[in-house]
């Protein structure tokens, strides 16, 4: 699937190293004066412009990531109409795969691709590659506006990266990783404010159903949980009764939502690892290119403009 939402409908297109990617928004209600300076400060956010020592990869910086409004767009207006948008891939170095054309990248998508498609573009991963998201935050950043109208808003922030809670030290943390030549993860924690009481659906369209299922769509996703959640697997009723994380019932309460994601490291890294070629044979590789040793800062925006399309979905 390649749509998302049944209100405020998002379908996006578009490969790693393709021509562009881009979106389609189908919903947005007309009259919206679209603020041009938040979208392109999310694509920033994202892409790690505005400075932020934790993030490594050198194309991310460069893309322009400059957005072409197709249609649905009249001056900043929105006319009610599908909005249609393109943003071109300018800094692209498909060499970096070459030597990978035969070879399944351990951690990645390719091996299912192939697997179910019998096909895949070896160029970065593809459809799957992380560089998708770029259309998931401008059509999120419009539902982040839609959501500002009605005073709820959204903010994701990194809480721990591998085993490390102390933001005073992430950076030399990092640094360390990425001299050995490899990556790490860590968990992000997103808090939604101002949701009126009465969102949500009973039984199999619980909201957390929805964020979860939002949220476990973004690249290297690997848990979600709210409230009590994991990391509180051990306190008691008396305690947990307090802990609602904004929902009950999978309906919210008018409290702040509160919940977190769990991203696996990047798995291109500069280590050699043992992978699978297409005739099954075993091979070591060096995986080249500009990756991340830490993407927890770009994925920020991304979940923020996730979870507002979920809200925006329930509050239309």
């Amino acid at each position: 699937m390649n749509t998302f939402g049944y209100k405020y409908r998002f379908t996006s297109f578009g490969e790693s190293h393709g021509a562009a990617v881009g979106g389609v928004i189908d919903g947005c209600p007309a009259g919206l004066s679209i603020d041009f300076d938040f979208i392109n400060h999310q694509l920033d956010r994202r892409a790690c412009r505005v400075e932020n020592p934790i993030l490594t990869s050198s194309r991310a910086k460069s893309e322009s990531d400059e957005i072409e409004w197709l249609s649905g767009v009249y001056g900043s207006q929105t006319l009610g109409t599908p909005i249609a948008f393109i943003i071109r891939n300018k800094d692209v170095r498909s060499s970096d795969y070459d030597n990978l054309t035969h070879v399944f990248r351990p951690g990645h998508a390719d091996m299912t691709y192939q697997a179910k498609y019998g096909c895949r573009d070896p160029r970065g991963g593809g459809r799957a590659s992380a560089r998708e998201t770029v259309a998931r935050v401008v059509a999120g950043s419009i539902a982040q506006q839609l959501l500002r109208e009605k005073n709820i808003f959204i903010k994701a922030q990194v809480q721990r990266i591998g085993e490390c809670k102390d933001p005073m030290q992430w950076q030399e943390y990092v640094k360390a990783i990425a001299e050995e030549g490899d990556s790490i993860g860590g968990i992000v924690r997103c808090t939604i404010s101002g949701v009126p009481v009465g969102l949500g659906e009973p039984v199999f369209d619980k909201l957390q159903a929805q964020l979860a299922y939002a949220i476990m769509s973004i690249n290297a996703c690997k848990g979600f949980d709210y409230g009590t959640g994991f990391e509180r697997v051990g306190v008691k009723g008396s305690e947990s009764n307090k802990i609602s994380g904004g929902m009950l019932g999978g309906i919210t309460t008018g409290e702040d939502i509160v919940f977190r994601a769990v991203f696996k490291p990047t798995p291109s890294i500069a280590k050699e690892q043992i992978a699978i070629d297409d005739s099954g044979n075993p091979v070591t590789i060096k995986i080249n290119g500009r990756h991340d040793v830490c993407f927890l800062p770009r994925v920020l925006p991304v979940v923020e403009c996730m979870a507002a399309m979920v809200i925006i979905n329930n509050v239309l």
